[in-house]
């Protein structure tokens, strides 16, 4: 190896020199574009020699080759510019020890590493990888741990190729994980054979990252393969807008735009697709074709098949006349209801299927504690569920009866990667009552609609007024705009949440009018306040201000427990990613820590869950705090709202976020002590009325809106006016088409 000075000469500069040697410190790594700095003790060089290139993920211990040449940088002085940089197993026993204590392998600390190293020395790769039964002659290596080892070992290899693959194709190694988790050892062989399979089923890397490895592996841009992946893109995209399909025409169009090919060349894929059953194309009415995914198509026509069914059945609840109904409830409830009430109770108990709906104070609590109290009187098995696990303990807590969250109900079987109940294992429950239904995809609705047994009684709960789900459909509106399914809507507000200014000023919004903002003095306080601010730097400094102190102070509420931020938006000055970066360092300033994937984790956190894990069985929206970083073997512990300890390795914190600032969408479902929103014509893209309704409906004691009066206004008066292509409701009044064979297998394959 060649251990020479940087040379002076300008062309000596251009003399590639080698270098080898061990990994002491990583002091940075991109997750993103693989550029590292480490301190390396090389062969040939006294003391530790900075090296700088890229790699895919590189770890202390571990042993680097390198070519490239010698540079004197003016701040951080003489380092190794690699422009080849690998890694290979390491080969001194001070290296084998270092790299198998650094953490990688699970099942191994530096306590094993050492113990290993002195039993078999160099060899212990090979005993490792091909004679892993020799593990138990070390002291303390039992069967359990040897298998554990053996196992870490294969994936750390298999993890490491994938990485490196796709990391000579230009994509973030950070996604290598999942990539595994989700095709094993055949990783490789499948992008090679599809690479847009990436797109369709790795979150986080998108259709343009995939497109690039396609064409690096030599996919054609007018390809038929790309042409049918990116239909199947577009329509995705229009699905993260609510819709569930989309127009022939403009979908073609659309298509052939993005991928910048000729609108004939999509059409042909679009046919291909439509014949091999990739996607499904219906007549909405007026005649328009509408093109679909298989999957949507199902759990459309699922929905609609399913509420007509139940809707023919008779109510599990023998025949009670409405005197009856209610000297049944109002004695062990301790109040008197109002008629409209004692309507929607008659309505529930007579009712096979019901929606009740209406806004905040006007007492669909006090009815679904009803439901729960006829049904214990005539012994009926009641069931209760609601999409997350705050509306759920909500609604356990009002009941006084058990309630899960949907995902939890339905009883997720890794076995199979479905839910055990279903068609063929139906809920045991005569009365399911399904509350936050304005939350309610398209696709969850279905899986809850399956599994309800054609016997019972379905009551669907919920707020039309709110914001509709985050996925595709609108299915609580469909449900009440079909006119097939008897509905009740609640308006009155009683004269306890009348007198919260934020039960009256939510109604007031929801009506297109501003809010009424009480005036309150030093010593007087109220739930709802408005403090006008223009700059968002300004607003940024009172929101962090007001969690931090003078909430707490005058409220007596934990920060991180009962206050929490909901901004309109993700991005921007005052999104809630830059609004968390302020409220971490306001509230959990220090501590262990680890960064990843742009995001600094600390113990200690709020954090949220991104998206559906159910091997782990957490949901998206889960809300819980990270108590523990195990380094030693590259974990994290978060335990979530309902005591459940949840582990995670570093390469999954994706799934996560910190939870301190969310956006309004991520907090549908949920009730706090306290909310603040900022709100800014920053936002005017998002800025409108049920937005607003939502967040504001979201605090139990306290509201505080800070921001423009303007951005106020342009909220209160814009009502949304963004209509989901959807074709539910066409199906609920007329009957779904029957269902396709070949879209059924596709769904399944695409799920």
């Amino acid at each position: 190896m060649n251990g020479a000075a940087p040379p002076d000469s300008g062309d000596a500069a251009r003399t590639m020199d080698s270098l080898a040697g061990l990994v002491e410190r990583v002091t940075y790594h991109s997750e993103n574009t693989g550029y590292s700095v480490m301190q390396v003790r090389a062969r040939g060089h006294r003391g530790e020699v900075a090296v700088v290139g890229t790699v895919p993920d590189v770890n202390p211990g571990e042993w680097i080759e390198a070519r490239g040449r010698w540079e004197l940088h003016p701040k951080h002085g003489r380092q190794f510019v690699a422009e080849d940089l690998r890694l290979v197993p390491p080969d001194t026993p001070d290296g084998i020890e270092r790299f198998l204590g650094s953490g990688l392998i699970h099942g191994i600390g530096p306590v094993y590493a050492r113990r290993l190293v002195q039993k078999f020395g160099r060899e212990v790769f090979d005993v490792i990888e091909r004679q892993s039964a020799r593990l138990l002659e070390v002291e303390g290596i039992g069967p359990m741990r040897r298998d554990r080892i053996r196992a870490a070992w294969a994936e750390q290899k298999s993890v490491r190729s994938i990485m490196t693959f796709l990391f000579s194709h230009g994509v973030s190694p950070a996604r290598a994980f999942r990539i595994y988790k989700r095709y094993g050892e055949r990783a490789i062989e499948t992008i090679r054979m599809d690479p847009y399979c990436l797109a369709r089923d790795i979150r986080g890397i998108g259709f343009l990252s995939a497109d690039r490895i396609a064409q690096q592996l030599g996919v054609g841009r007018d390809s038929l393969l790309r042409a049918k992946a990116g239909l199947a893109h577009v329509l995705l995209e229009l699905t993260a807008d609510g819709h569930c399909g989309w127009p022939r025409e403009p979908l073609l169009e659309r298509a052939a735009e993005v991928l910048e090919i000729p609108r004939a060349r999509v059409a042909e894929a679009l046919e291909q697709c439509l014949a091999e059953g990739r996607l499904v194309t219906r007549a909405a009415p007026g005649g328009v074709p509408i093109v679909l995914l298989p999957g949507l198509d199902a759990d459309e026509r699922t929905v609609a098949a399913r509420i007509r069914e139940l809707l023919r059945g008779s109510h599990p609840l023998p025949a009670i006349r409405d005197e009856d109904l209610a000297s049944l409830v109002e004695p062990r409830m301790r109040l008197r209801l109002a008629p409209a009430q004692r309507e929607a109770i008659a309505a529930a108990a007579a009712s096979k299927v019901l929606v009740l709906t209406g806004g905040p104070g006007v007492g669909k609590t006090t009815l679904v504690r009803a439901v729960a109290m006829i049904a214990r009187a005539r012994r009926l098995r009641l069931a209760l569920c609601a999409p997350t696990g705050r509306a759920a303990q909500r609604l356990q807590e009002s009941t006084g009866a058990t309630a899960m969250t949907i995902h939890r109900l339905l009883d997720f079987d890794p076995s199979t990667g479905g839910f055990r109940h279903g068609p063929s294992h139906p809920l045991r429950c005569d009365w399911l009552v399904v509350d936050e239904c304005s939350m309610l995809d398209v696709t969850l609705a279905a899986h809850v609609l399956r599994a309800v047994p054609p016997h019972a009684a379905l009551l669907l709960v919920g707020d039309v007024d709110q914001l509709p789900s985050v996925g595709p459909g609108m299915v609580l509106r469909d449900l009440i705009e079909s006119g097939v399914v008897p509905v009740r809507r609640l308006t009155v507000v009683f004269r306890q949440a009348a007198r919260s200014h934020i039960v009256a000023n939510a109604h007031r919004i929801r009506e297109g009018r501003m809010p009424e903002i009480p005036e309150v003095s030093p010593r007087a306080t109220t739930d709802f306040y408005f403090i006008p601010a223009e700059d968002p730097e300004e607003i940024r400094g009172l929101l962090v201000r007001l969690v931090r102190d003078r909430i707490p102070r005058r409220f007596g509420l934990d920060p991180m427990r009962e206050v929490q931020v909901l901004t309109p938006m993700q991005r921007g000055d005052l999104g809630a990613r830059r609004l968390n970066a302020l409220l971490q360092t306001a509230l959990n300033p220090s501590g262990p820590a680890i960064e990843r994937f742009g995001q600094t984790f600390r113990v200690g956190d709020k954090v949220i869950q991104l998206d559906n894990d159910y091997e782990k069985r957490v949901f998206n929206g889960d809300i819980g705090r990270l108590i523990e970083l195990r380094p030693d073997t590259r974990e994290v512990r978060v335990q979530f709202d309902d005591d459940r300890v949840v582990t995670y390795h570093e390469l999954e914190l994706d799934s996560l976020a910190p939870a301190y600032a969310l956006t309004i969408h991520k907090s549908q479902g949920s009730e706090y002590p306290a909310v603040v929103v900022p709100i800014h014509t920053q936002h005017y893209v998002m800025l409108q009325r049920n937005l607003l309704y939502t967040a504001i409906t979201r605090g139990r004691r306290l509201v505080v809106l800070i921001g423009s009066p303007r951005a106020l206004a342009i909220a209160v008066r814009r009502a949304d006016t963004h209509q989901r292509v959807t074709l539910l409701r066409e199906w609920l009044v007329h009957g779904p088409p029957e269902d396709d064979p070949r879209a059924r297998r596709s769904a399944s394959a695409l799920e």
